[in-house]
This record gives structure tokens, sequence and C-alpha cells, in this order.
């Protein structure tokens, strides 16, 4: 099944997510922060990335923007969604802007939903 990376600070929604996707069969990796999210990334070659925006050592947008810019490495085009607590339209479309596959705010979300997503964005049938 896909590999795929969960980049989560905050433990415990980490853990949340990490058990619905291994339970339903996907590889899963995951980074704690900014940069140790870019060394994942770079040495795992996630089919997907769950990321969130707001983490210590450097943000989601900033890990984004360097993996985008990096068109020879062959990540740049890896299928992002975010999850993040940012609901502004300005952060929204900020990401968007960084070419992801979703934004879905925690509050509004549960693993089932988060799990329904990785899904569609990987075209994988229930």
């Amino acid at each position: 099944m896909a590999k795929i990376l969960v980049v989560e600070d905050e433990l415990m929604m980490r853990d949340l997510v990490v058990r619905k996707l291994a339970s339903n069969g996907f590889d899963v990796k995951i980074a704690a922060d900014g940069k140790e999210a870019l060394v994942v990334w770079r040495t795992e070659a996630p089919d997907l990335v769950l990321l969130d925006l707001i983490m210590p050592e450097m943000d989601g947008f900033e890990v984004l923007q360097q993996v985008r810019s990096e068109k020879n490495s062959g990540l740049s085009n890896t299928p992002v969604i975010v999850l993040s607590n940012l609901w502004s339209n300005e952060d929204i479309l900020k990401a968007q802007n960084l070419k992801i596959q979703g934004y879905l705010v925690k509050a509004y979300y549960t693993p089932d939903d988060i799990l329904q997503k990785v899904k569609e964005v990987l075209k994988i049938n229930n």
C-alpha cells in the first residue's frame, strides 16, 4: 500500500492519524517538526504527505516551499494534504498556491475523514 508521511508536532493528533492510516494498510512514516519532515521526505519519497503548518524548527509553509522548489528531486510533485488549525482565507490561499491537494482544519475533521481524503487523493477505492 502507499507510503504516507505524517508531519505533526502534536503527539496525540499524530498518534490518532498514524493509527488510523496504519490500521488501513498504509506504510506510515512520521516527522515531528519541519526540519525532520524535510529529511524524511527526501529519504523516504512518500506517495503522499499530511502536513501540519505550525511546527517548531520550520513551519509547514517553509517545508512545502523548499520541496516544491526542488524540481530535479522528483519529490516536488508529491501530493500534500494540509492538516492545520489555521483556517483564515489567507492561510488557505497561501497553501493552495503551493499546489496542495487538500486543506483540512483539524478541529473539523475526524481520523476517518482524513483517511477518506487520503484515499480520494491517492485514488484508492474503499
